[in-house]
């Protein structure tokens, strides 16, 4: 891992902030940009900056490294379920991809490889958690505090991502259970898990990749399903040297298997969301992935969803259910309920003896807590804001928070495609933002209009009514806890990069400091007297 340098280098073409830097993040610093988040959201950021000529930037990392939940989870088996030449920047396109699915260390080596070839590594400060965000509304600039020190900056873009924090449900005896507990997004390495008893909470993407990977390893394996998942078969395969010589030499190819890969995923959302009812030859050839490993009868209808597939994200895989076939392995169709001592206790009365507890539970999606610590200029959090669901113009802005953009923010998940795809839009409407900044001139800053936010949450919420995530028949990550879906795009990616394509300074009141006042001097004592 290349070591971080703090601070802006002697010798770079940079720009010197306001003020005395000394890398530590002093009060009297001042950026114009201030980044949080170094996965792919902030990193595409501080790339997409620098393009625009703009240099005097931070980004702001609480870990020690860079590349967001790819650097987070690294549990057995981690990998992308979206094809690598998809799942990259458009401007960075790599063609030593060395499998049509990459593994979790690929992708971070990717992004280590982006932010060497871009020169980001002097603006990143590693080890620096943003803990308060406010708006200072007379000086039109964010004053930021972190763990480190404080700093201020006329724009902030959150690219602190939703899958940035674990959540783990509150089990009630959890705290007495003797051996080992962790989350798969901080997979303690050091703990063996070979020949252990070990209980697997959850059946999402990460659960169904670790699954075939401790299986063979431990000596029982409990796996606690609320919700069966819909698996689809994960077609991978390594890509050929002469493929990767190919795209080497004629980038072009590349560029085509990428649009290849954008098309068929744009024809796919249709289904999802103009025709759910349709989808019943999916879910045939998901059972039919499912029926190839799994016949015991009492086993296939515990693993058979009464949902609709696609409710929740499709996954990929075609190594789960010859894993839950294996006779070490139990599949208890019931949630964690309770935890006494090393037993743990399901729903519905299943009790197990294990020596470790995994959580694959998810993150906190749509109550972020990163909203908790942004201050807006009417000295609300943005968790307060958003208190009855989530809603940002374009999904960047939200109103009441000035020069403050959300990338990944409401509504601007996917559940079939690329997310790259998405997070390029959002770049696209971050760099017209910085342009419209600089054409207005001065001290400067933009606040989304609330009627703008509600007619475009308003829009998104009426197409949401008949996708397949609203109308299937689940309970997914997707919902807020009023049942509202404030996750998911209910369109192609094309329609949202139309709609990001340019910042409608109509949707926006400018603001301007305040002027100065001018106070007349105090008239003399004897002033307005009459000399006799």
């Amino acid at each position: 891992m290349a070591q971080h340098e703090q601070g802006r280098q002697d010798g770079d073409s940079d720009g010197d902030s306001d003020g005395d830097s000394d890398g530590q993040g002093r009060r009297d610093e001042h950026v114009r940009v201030a980044i949080v988040g170094s996965g792919f959201g902030g990193l595409g950021a501080a790339v997409r900056l620098r393009r625009e000529g703009v240099t005097d930037f931070v980004v702001l990392e609480r870990a020690g490294s860079v590349g967001g939940t790819w650097r987070d989870n690294s549990y057995p088996g981690c990998a992308c379920d979206v094809p690598s030449h998809l799942y990259s920047f458009s401007f960075a396109p790599n063609a030593e991809w060395p499998r049509t699915f990459s593994g979790q260390e690929h992708i971070r080596a990717y992004l280590e490889h982006v932010t060497d070839t871009f020169r980001l590594r002097p603006h990143i400060r590693l080890n620096t958690e943003v803990t308060k965000m406010s708006w200072d509304p007379a000086e039109l600039r964010w004053e930021i505090e972190t763990s480190v020190g404080s700093l201020t900056a006329d724009l902030v873009v959150s690219a602190a991502g939703p899958l940035s924090d674990p959540k783990v449900p509150d089990i009630p005896g959890l705290e007495t259970f003797p051996g080992k507990v962790f989350h798969t997004a901080r997979w303690d390495h050091d703990y063996d898990l070979r020949g252990k008893r070990v209980a697997m909470v959850g059946t999402g993407a990460s659960a169904i990749q670790i699954v075939p990977e401790i299986q063979p390893e431990v000596a029982r394996l409990t796996l606690f399903q609320r919700t069966p998942p819909w698996v689809l078969p994960r077609v991978d395969r390594a890509i050929s040297d002469a493929e990767r010589t190919l795209h080497r030499t004629l980038p072009v190819t590349a560029t085509v298997r990428r649009g290849l890969l954008w098309g068929i995923r744009e024809l796919q959302v249709q289904a999802f969301t103009k025709h759910p009812n349709e989808l019943g030859m999916v879910e045939k050839l998901a059972l039919r992935n499912m029926a190839k490993s799994i016949n015991d009868p009492a086993k296939q209808a515990k693993l058979t969803p009464s949902y609709r597939i696609g409710c929740k994200r499709i996954l990929l895989s075609s190594t789960y259910y010859p894993a839950l076939a294996r006779p070490n392995v139990d599949v208890v169709a019931s949630g964690l309920a309770e935890v006494r001592g090393s037993t743990v206790v399901a729903a519905d009365g299943t009790e197990a003896e294990v020596d470790a507890i995994v959580f694959g539970t998810g993150f906190h999606v749509t109550d972020l807590p990163i909203a908790g610590r942004v201050i807006g200029a009417d000295g609300r959090s943005l968790a307060e804001a958003w208190s009855e669901g989530a809603a940002a113009l374009r999904g960047t802005s939200a109103a009441g928070f000035p020069n403050w953009m959300s990338v990944i923010g409401p509504n601007t998940a996917l559940g079939n495609s690329s997310m790259i795809l998405m997070i390029e839009s959002q770049l696209n409407y971050l760099a017209d933002y910085v342009r419209q900044l600089d054409v207005l001139g001065g001290r400067v800053a933009l606040d989304a209009r609330p009627h703008a936010v509600r007619s475009w949450n308003r829009r998104v919420q009426e197409r949401m009514r008949r996708t397949v995530w609203n109308t299937g028949g689940c309970t997914s990550w997707y919902l807020d806890a009023q049942g509202r879906n404030t996750t998911v795009w209910p369109g192609t990616t094309g329609e949202f990069r139309r709609a990001t394509r340019r910042v409608d300074l109509a949707e926006y009141e400018v603001l301007r400091p305040a002027p100065a006042r001018v106070t007349a001097p105090a008239a003399p004592a004897d002033a307005g007297e009459v000399t006799a």
